[in-house]
């Protein structure tokens, strides 16, 4: 099948699953999304024939066995990886029909990443590392935008404070509030409280739920904490690169 045709199939998919759930508003849709690496005579399968859709304010946990795709499907629907075939609508737009760079103005104007590890910048204080996407984005007001979020996350004492100098837990409230302070559309978590006690852990959720709340964010979760995946409105269990119903 040529690719120019190919497209047009995925649209047209898109198009009728979008019309089945007019009640709704399809915020986040993968269609026939494949992720095959080339390993010598035989490839390596990480995803096959990943179809799904989620809904605005939505909250979706993706679990399953570590190796089951969970993680490379997050990034796909992020952006941040590109499959072998098929595609990723984000708000309406087709994301692999846009370059690296057109992908990461959309990541910067939809979304926020929470990351297993925090992926904080070491060099910069929970302030710094807060105001950064917003100072990105090209919108104003940094420094009291990420003041009134730390303080939201319980850190107003810790601004001038290097990660380094922060606990897990508080590098993950400062993770939260970098991820919350643009106001996306979307928030994805690879492993939020992996890294994190039972009780900080617990502690994540009932922030990241509150903060959801309060902003209408879509959620979309990879996570093994059952309590976690508990909180969702829904589960989509992987095994061995698909999903199972």
């Amino acid at each position: 099948m040529k690719l120019t045709n190919r497209k047009i199939m995925l649209s047209k998919i898109f198009i009728k699953n979008r019309r089945t759930r007019r009640d709704k508003q399809v915020i986040v849709q993968a269609t026939a999304l494949d992720k095959i690496i080339a390993l010598g005579d035989k490839p390596l399968v990480i995803l096959q024939d990943i179809n799904l859709q989620v809904d605005a304010g939505e909250s979706v946990a993706i679990v399953g066995a570590s190796g089951s795709g969970k993680s490379t499907l997050l990034g796909l629907l992020a952006g941040l990886d590109v499959p072998t075939s098929g595609q990723v609508f984000l708000d309406n737009e087709a994301i692999f029909l846009l370059d690296e760079d057109q992908r990461a103005a959309l990541r910067s104007r939809l979304l926020g990443f929470m990351f297993q590890s925090f992926q904080l910048l070491p060099a910069l204080t929970a302030m710094e590392n807060v105001m950064l996407p917003i100072e990105l984005s090209g919108q104003k007001s940094a420094t009291k935008l990420a003041q009134v979020l730390l303080e939201r996350v319980g850190l107003g004492a810790r601004l001038d404070h290097y990660p380094r100098q922060l606990s897990g837990g508080e590098q993950q409230r400062v993770a939260i509030a970098r991820a919350f302070v643009t106001q996306p559309k979307l928030l994805f978590a690879d492993e939020p409280t992996g890294n994190l006690d039972s009780e900080t852990g617990n502690q994540i959720i009932e922030l990241m739920f509150e903060l959801n709340q309060e902003k209408g964010t879509t959620l979309i979760l990879v996570t093994h904490d059952e309590a976690l995946s508990n909180r969702c409105d829904r589960k989509i269990k992987m095994v061995s690169g698909r999903i199972i119903d």
